[in-house]
This record gives structure tokens, C-alpha cells and sequence, in this order.
């Protein structure tokens, strides 16, 4: 199915103007293209539109793929990056919106900050006050960062590179972070999922979802965030009112990686070893994936041609159809 746009006269003064009005455009089913050989746990997996470079993050090192090694089972990666130590993890990453830099954050003393263009390397390592970062949020400009650690979130200015704040949250609350606007959202074992000033770091609300959350996302316009639950289940909560529904499943899982796409149209879900893909939002389900291991993480290009999911050892890479 492609874009449809459709101009038409507005106006009752004989003036035209022009309302543009946009067909949905989502995704119909997907094609197994090719697997990406990380070698160990992948806990992080990044793709870019603008490229198709694939990033697979784990223990010691990040190696980078080229859209060549997409469509092929035995490519060597394009780079591979070491960390600073062997024994550092990174268990979460986030791309810039203009693709141009990565952020990682882990079982390490930094977040760090990687340039990706022309050839990867590290811009700035950040210096963390705690041990492991669990999850990271940028902001839609670029200009902040947020990490959640084990009690706390630390808030980064990145143009300037330095910490802007260190904020306590709720211990069993601070598994998962994102960030729509002024506002940040925190979650974890304790079922609630918090919402915080970024401007005053005021506790704004708490919503209980009852069960433990596992990861945060948002839709593109930040008017919907979403929580991933242990129990497999999905909550939708409203970020200007008081509106929240959620689509039940009621299957414990240990894993549970959300990824909205970057046209609003649709989000995918992985749970254990199946992924899918659902409508927003009506949730209808478009497609769906089995793979034959675990999914720790998962991402859709910004140009919603592909999907990238980690597993224990490699990446596995699919195109989606329309």
C-alpha cells in the first residue's frame, strides 16, 4: 500500500486551499533477508534509514554492518568497535534522529558517545555515578539524554556534554526511561510508571499498572506512551490526558521490546521468540514473526523498509512488505 495524498478546495470565499489527506501506510507482512553474526548476546540493536547500517551491541564490543551484510548469512561486519574494557556490556543504544551519532549505555563507568560518520569512533564518554545504565531516552532535538541507573536517572546536556542533573526516582522504578516533550517516564518492578517534570524534575503522576514494567516507548507525535509488561500485556496511557487503555495477553515473559515506527502507523511487539507488528490505533495485527530463539531487542529503520532483531548470538534482519 503506498502514500496516498489527495488535495482538495477548502474555503467558502472561492479560495483554494489545500487539505492534504494521507492513507495510511503500513506494512502487510515481512521477508527473512539475512543474519548478522555478532558472535554473543546481542542486548541492543540500532538500524539507520538514511544508510542501512545495522549496530548489534553486546559484551566488549559494537560491530557495524553495512547494507551489504543485510542480505547475506556470512559477511564480515564493516567495523567493529571495542570497549573501552573487554568485560564492559552495553545492554541499550539509541540512535540521534539525524543518524549521525550513537549513544550506548551499560555495564560500564560511561554512557558514551559515538560519531558514525564518515568512520565510527567515540566522541565523548560520559562519566556515570552508578554502575550499570539500564536504558536511554533522547530527546526529539538531540539536546538532552537521559539514563536510568538503579535508584536514579541522570539527565545529560549532549551538546555541551556535561550532567545537568542527577535525579532520585523510586528504586524498583527505574528499570526503563523515555521522553516526550518536558516530560520523562519511569518504570519498573514496583508496576508503576511515573511521570516527571524535566523542567522543575516535579513528580507529575503515577499510574498502576499492576504488573512489572519492562519497556517504555512512544509514538512519533509523543501523544501516546507505552509500557511493555511482564505479563506480556501492553498499556497506552495519554501524555496531555487522563486517558489509558491496555491490550492483555496475560503470558509472562522475561523479555518485552517495543519499537514504534517512525510514520505512526504501526509498532511492533516482541515477546520470547515471536515479534509482531500491529496497526495504531486500531492494534490490529499486520504480521507476525517466529524466531527460533529468544529476541532481546528489536528496531524498525526510519524509513520503515526494515526490521532488526537481537538474539543470543546474532541479528537477524527482515524487509517489510507493502
Amino acid at each position: 500500500m503506498q502514500d496516498l495524498e489527495c488535495k482538495l478546495p477548502y474555503g467558502r470565499d472561492g479560495t483554494r486551499d489545500e487539505v492534504v489527506v494521507r492513507q495510511k501506510r503500513a506494512p502487510h507482512g515481512s521477508w527473512k533477508v539475512g543474519t548478522l553474526l555478532h558472535g554473543k548476546r546481542v542486548y541492543a540493536v540500532a538500524i539507520s534509514g538514511s544508510t542501512h547500517h545495522v549496530y548489534t551491541c553486546g559484551s566488549g564490543y559494537i560491530r557495524v554492518w553495512d547494507e551489504s551484510a543485510l542480505q547475506a548469512g556470512n559477511k564480515v561486519p564493516q567495523a567493529q568497535l571495542d570497549l573501552q574494557d573487554p568485560q564492559d556490556c552495553v545492554v541499550t543504544c539509541k540512535l540521534f534522529p539525524d543518524e549521525q551519532s550513537l549513544i550506548t549505555g551499560g555495564a560500564s563507568q560511561a554512557v558514551t558517545l559515538w560519531d558514525l560518520a564518515p568512520t565510527p569512533q567515540v566522541r565523548a564518554r560520559l562519566t556515570s555515578t552508578g554502575p550499570t545504565c539500564y536504558s536511554l531516552a533522547v530527546s526529539s532535538d538531540a539536546h538532552i539524554c537521559l539514563a536510568c541507573f538503579h535508584g536514579f536517572v541522570e539527565i545529560w546536556d549532549l551538546q555541551n556534554q556535561i550532567l545537568i542533573r542527577k535525579h532520585e526516582v523510586p528504586v524498583y522504578g527505574s528499570r526503563c526511561v523515555d521522553i516526550t516533550g518536558n516530560i520523562f517516564w519511569t518504570g519498573g518492578e514496583d508496576t508503576t510508571l511515573y511521570s516527571w517534570d524535566l523542567r522543575n524534575y516535579q513528580r507529575l503522576h503515577q499510574h498502576d499498572l499492576q504488573n512489572e514494567i519492562l519497556s517504555i516507548t512512544h509514538d512519533p507525535g509523543e501523544e501516546w506512551v507505552l509500557a511493555g509488561l511482564r505479563t506480556s500485556d501492553i498499556a497506552f496511557l495519554h501524555t496531555r490526558r487522563n486517558e489509558q487503555f491496555k491490550a492483555l495477553v496475560k503470558k509472562y515473559t522475561r523479555h518485552h521490546s517495543l519499537k514504534f515506527a517512525s510514520c505512526g502507523d504501526y509498532f511492533v511487539t516482541a515477546i520470547d521468540t515471536r515479534l509482531s507488528g500491529l496497526e495504531a490505533p486500531s492494534l490490529q495485527k499486520l504480521f507476525q514473526i517466529e524466531e527460533s530463539s529468544g529476541i532481546l531487542c528489536c528496531d524498525v529503520s526510519s524509513d520503515n523498509q526494515y526490521l532488526v532483531m537481537g538474539s543470543k548470538s546474532s541479528a537477524t534482519v527482515y524487509q517489510l512488505l507493502y
